[in-house]
């Protein structure tokens, strides 16, 4: 997430707390501190999971129908068309689990909005208050975009739950000049009254800090934002999802955000306060770290990453 913009800017750092904070996530995610534990145990081993989403023959594979294979530094450059146009959405496997299910993936903010500044600086009410309709997004050291890495976490995420049967809408495929703003993206999930929606990124923190965590939509009730009936499937969406996470990219919880567990409620951000679905952000790890970036520039960590979090929505739909 950008560290540009107080709608993108991350969680102040917390100091991480010891032995209750590692109970609790235990409680939270027992199979995946398990997996984590196992990880480190055997010298953080670059094997991939055998989950329930299924992982493809190559794990850099691309995962979007139509669109060209990732190059060696991310993803395929990004196409530019209408602001306006319509959230790409994938044509359904004929038979699934998640047969019937609308899943809705944000992919965080768009490679071609740093071209766009006055655009994306525009003000939009978030319910709460007024914030900008977007941010750039930050990048790693060596120029990798956090735009780039979350349109091509998306596609993979889109091929592995299609594979599970179920309707897959992206809220930007990079097929439009900038955004959309946070009240549109909120907008999309809503209008397709999505069973879950994932808005990905990766955050632009200090070196050093390191891990993921999933941001949860706090109770919110001002204006045109009212998450009371979504704080508690958001909660149960995103604990399923950091679990899955940990389990299949061996990644731990953030040590800067979130006390240890790898969640976050926040009340601040558009995204969510707009939200009447349930929805979750994650910052799959930080782009300013050199050890986190060399996870989030690999295809095959990025295939993980897809799948972890996909396998966290699959979870919490089936029940």
């Amino acid at each position: 997430m950008s560290y540009v913009g107080p709608d993108f800017e991350p969680s102040q750092p917390r100091r991480p707390r010891r032995g209750p904070l590692t109970v609790a996530l235990a409680a939270l995610v027992p199979g995946a501190l398990l997996g984590w534990v196992v990880y480190e145990a055997v010298g953080g081993s670059d094997g991939g999971s055998a989950g329930a989403v299924g992982t493809p023959s190559s794990s850099s594979a691309s995962a979007s129908p139509g669109t060209s294979a990732p190059t060696a530094s991310g993803t395929d450059d990004a196409k530019q068309s209408s602001p306006s146009r319509t959230p790409t959405t994938s044509a359904p496997a004929a038979s699934g689990p998640l047969k019937g299910k609308v899943i809705v993936i944000d992919p965080g903010h768009n490679p071609g909005n740093s071209r766009h500044t006055a655009e994306i600086n525009r003000k939009v009410d978030i319910g709460t208050n007024s914030k900008e309709c977007d941010t750039t997004g930050t990048a790693t050291n060596s120029g990798y975009a956090e735009a780039r890495f979350t349109l091509d976490v998306a596609h993979r995420m889109r091929t592995l739950l299609q594979k599970q049967g179920a309707t897959v809408k992206l809220t930007q495929d990079g097929d439009r000049p900038y955004g959309p703003c946070v009240d549109e993206r909120a907008r999309i999930g809503n209008t397709a009254h999505a069973d879950a929606v994932v808005s990905v990124h990766a955050d632009g923190s200090a070196a050093g800090n390191r891990g993921f965590h999933v941001i949860l939509p706090g109770s919110v009730h001002a204006g045109a934002a009212d998450t009371r009936a979504i704080v508690s499937p958001s909660r149960e969406l995103g604990e399923r999802i950091a679990g899955n996470f940990v389990r299949v990219t061996g990644s731990a919880p953030s040590n800067y955000v979130g006390d240890g567990t790898g969640l976050d409620t926040r009340t601040d951000l558009g995204g969510l306060n707009l939200s009447t679905v349930p929805k979750v952000f994650i910052e799959c790890g930080n782009m300013r770290d050199t050890k986190d970036a060399a996870l989030l520039t690999s295809g095959a960590w990025r295939q993980k990453a897809a799948q972890g979090i996909s396998e966290g929505i699959v979870s919490f739909l089936r029940g």
